[in-house]
Formats: structure tokens, sequence, C-alpha cells
């Protein structure tokens, strides 16, 4: 497979990935392999990590998310010296790789002893074809954001610097790189995370190669820098970016700037450098309202639909019901919709409401204090039809101990009462009772799917008030 990073392939490759995949089988299960760890290709080994690839973005950000972390473990196991893995998309072939890559592609290609990462600027300088203007989902919150970062990318130094602020999630840094994309093909540009800058930083000064440092980064005709406040506190990464910003200006390149506050309120970064920062355009981009949140679960939905046509179906009320439940960010309410496919795939149905509400628990921003160990205990007695005092009794008998078991079960997961916390509100019962309690209810759910069913529809009438669903 031809790869813009691969170097020698033949040459440097050293981890047999057949192996590998062979363990991530076992490990992962054939379900989840075939479905999503069979599509990973091998591109190459460098000298500490190894470059995988995947056919679209969206199979990128699942694996990475939910699967990388255990992947790398199982690299590990065979080569201890691979400290990470990066994934690229086998798509983005060497059409967007400008000259001087391809010059330090080919200086490190003559040497197999020189490492991939010996011309490290090019590494983080990546640009993701997938994040333009075209496909940036547009609403209230961010449209101003949006018009400045298009008069930018088609005026320059027409708003010097541009300030970007947002929350997280919320499109900081698609703006960023929509904006680079756009003028890559006649200019030089630079996009790089302000974490990346000092890292480079701090290597430059360890290597004593601080001139080449200087001018790569002052060589740019169009200078992005995401999550800037991760510099706070280290001065003399601020010394050196203060110098790069000046000089910067004073050759008419344009500067955009990510932040999740806006200037004034960036933490331990010196004056000067905020006192520039808000010398440009500052603009925030505000939490989504409900019809942009709407639009982009639909545009997931229908772009999910087209590669798992036949295992995606997800109907208009949840996607409602996700768009207005959760609020923080964008990418919680990708990451929301990601949970309902991988439900969806996995059980081979579509999530009713109530599973959806279970499946999504944690983002629904719900406060704890509106589950008491009471309100619990009342529900129970309910659903099994037996009253408080014969719950609370110290009687044995079975219509009574299930009905006991279920409350103590659901009190340690819905709560984060103790042991002998719950042990006291069930009648100062003693902490071992409690645990009899949890893990016969666990042990029953295995083959029970009626208890499971019961015990998911307390679980949703307690959190959600839901008294019909019961």
């Amino acid at each position: 497979m031809k790869n813009k990073n691969t170097l020698n392939k033949n040459e440097i490759q050293k981890v047999d990935w057949e192996k590998i995949q062979l363990e991530m089988k076992n490990k992962f299960g054939k379900d989840i392999f075939e479905s999503w760890l069979r599509k990973i290709n091998f591109s190459g080994e460098f000298n500490d990590y190894i470059l995988l690839s995947v056919s679209t973005r969206f199979l990128r950000d699942w694996i990475t998310s939910r699967y990388l972390d255990q992947i790398l473990q199982i690299v590990k196991s065979h080569r201890n010296e691979i400290n990470r893995i990066e994934i690229s998309i086998a798509d983005n072939d060497k059409e967007d790789i400008n000259d001087n890559d391809k010059n330090i592609i080919n200086s490190s290609s003559s040497n197999n002893n020189v490492s991939f990462i010996k011309d490290f600027f090019f590494q983080y300088n990546r640009i993701d074809p997938n994040k333009n203007f075209e496909n940036f989902i547009l609403g209230s919150s961010n449209k101003l954001a949006f018009e400045a970062s298009k008069k930018v990318s088609e005026n320059t130094s027409h708003y010097n610097p541009l300030y970007i602020y947002g929350g997280v999630g919320m499109g900081k840094t698609h703006l960023l790189n929509s904006i680079g994309l756009s003028l890559k093909d006649t200019n030089k540009v630079m996009f790089i995370s302000a974490e990346r800058f000092m890292y480079q930083f701090v290597k430059s000064i360890k290597s004593n190669d601080m001139v080449k440092f200087k001018e790569y980064f002052r060589n740019a005709d169009i200078f992005l820098i995401d999550d800037i406040q991760f510099m706070n506190g280290k001065e003399a990464m601020q010394e050196e970016f203060f110098h790069t910003f000046n000089a910067l200006l004073d050759k008419g390149s344009q500067i955009i700037i990510s932040a999740d506050r806006p200037p004034n309120k960036l933490n331990r970064i010196q004056e000067r450098i905020k006192s520039r920062f808000s010398g440009g355009l500052v603009i925030d981009i505000q939490q989504p309202d409900y019809d942009l949140r709407y639009k982009i679960i639909k545009l997931k939905t229908d772009e999910l639909k087209k590669y798992y046509a036949d295992q995606i179906n997800i109907s208009d009320e949840i996607q409602k019901f996700i768009s207005l439940e959760v609020k923080n960010s964008i990418r919680e309410l990708v990451g929301a919709l990601n949970r309902i496919v991988s439900f969806s795939r996995i059980y081979n149905k579509t999530p009713s409401l109530s599973e959806t509400k279970i499946v999504l628990k944690d983002l629904l921003n719900l406060s704890e204090n509106k589950v008491t160990i009471d309100n619990i205990q009342s529900l129970v007695c309910k659903f099994f039809k037996i009253s408080k005092n014969e719950m609370l009794s110290s009687r044995r008998s079975r219509y009574l101990v299930r009905p006991r078991q279920t409350a103590i079960y659901l009190t340690k997961i819905l709560t984060s009462k103790s042991l002998p916390e719950i042990g006291r509100e069930f009648s100062n019962r003693d902490h071992t009772t409690v645990i009899h309690s949890i893990k016969t209810i666990e042990n029953l759910k295995k083959n029970d799917p009626e208890l499971c069913t019961n015990i998911d529809s307390l679980k949703n009438q307690i959190l959600y008030n839901n008294s019909n669903e019961i």
C-alpha cells in the first residue's frame, strides 16, 4: 500500500503484523475484530513508533478512542521499544505534501539508520483534508468565527492575528485546519499545537539545533497554532514564541491562534504576549444551540448509514433526544451518537429511548443528589408490590429477599455511598450482607434476561422519573 509516511518499508519493518492481528482477534473477540480491527493496515515501523493506516477518518477516530491503548500494549509485548502508534488515512496520498516535506522524506530515505523523526517538524505539520470549510456545520453559535476564518483565507493579514476561543470540542481546530487547507497550495503553511511547539523547542535546545528551529517556524507564510493555553508557565518557550510571533508579523505572515479562553483570561502567559493576541480580532465560539446540535446529529447519522446501511437505524426520536440533552460540546454530541451506533451494531437492534438514556447516563448532566436511597427503596418496593417496612425487615422470605438485594445493588451502582453506609440504610445490615446482595444480582443477571430488563427499567425510572416505563 502506498503511503506518504512509509520509508523503505521492506527494510525497516520489524513488527510481525500478522501475529499482532491474531492477538487482537483473541483479545477483542471475532465480532469487534472483523468490524473494526481487520481494516487496519500496517505501513511501517520507525524509531520508537509504528505507523498504521485506515480508509476513513471515522474509522481512525473510532479505533483511536476505543482500542488504541490496548493495541499498543499488544505491540509492546512483541517490541518493547515501541512507545506509540500513529494512524493515518490511507486515501491521503502525496498530493498534500509540500516541496519542503518531500525533501525531508527523500533525505530520510537515503539513510536507513536515520529515524523518520530526524527531520521532526514534518511529523507534526499535518493538515487533515477531511476538515474543510465545506463540511463545517454552521449555526448561530459559530457563524462569526466561521466568517472571520473564511475572510482570512481569502485575504491574509486582514485580521492579524485572528484569535478564536471556545470550550472543548467546539470546532476551533476544524476552523484552523480549514484555513490551512485552503491556503497550503499557494503559501508555506505551519499548523501545530502549542504542546508540539513546546516539544520541538525543547528537543531543539537539547540537540543544539535552535537555528533550524527558528528558520523553520519563522519562514511560514501562514502560522496556525492550536490550544495556546498549554504554553502557560513555560517562560523560556514563551520568550521564543514571542520573538517568533514578532518575526512573522514583521514579514507579513498571517497568524491564527486558538485557545479555550480569551487572551485576558490566559493564566501564566506573559502580558506582552496577551497584549499582542488582543491586538488582532478576538472571536469566541459559543455553545451550540439545539438547531445546530440537531443538524450535526442528522448529518453524522446520514454519514454512518453510508458505511453501515444494514446495521444503523437510529430513529428521529433518538436523534432529537441526543440533540436536546447533550449540550456541552460538539465532540460529546458525536461521542453520544457513536455510543448509540455501537449499541445498535453489538445487539443488532435499534435502541429504545429508555435504552438510550441508560447508555448515555454519564453525558446527561444528572445530579447525583437527585438519586437518594429512600427514592430507590420506594421505587423498588412499588415495582415488586411490597411495603418498605417489609423490605427493611429481618424476614428472609424469597419474595422479600430479591427486592431487597435489587435495591441494594441499585444503590451501589447509582450512588457513591460506601458499603457500610448502604448497610445502615437497610436496617443496619452488615457490609458483608451488602456485598453478598450485589454479587447475587450480578450473577443472576448473567442468565436471567427478565431480571436484566427489570433492573434497566428501574434504573431508568430512578434516574429520569419515567414512571410510565415501569
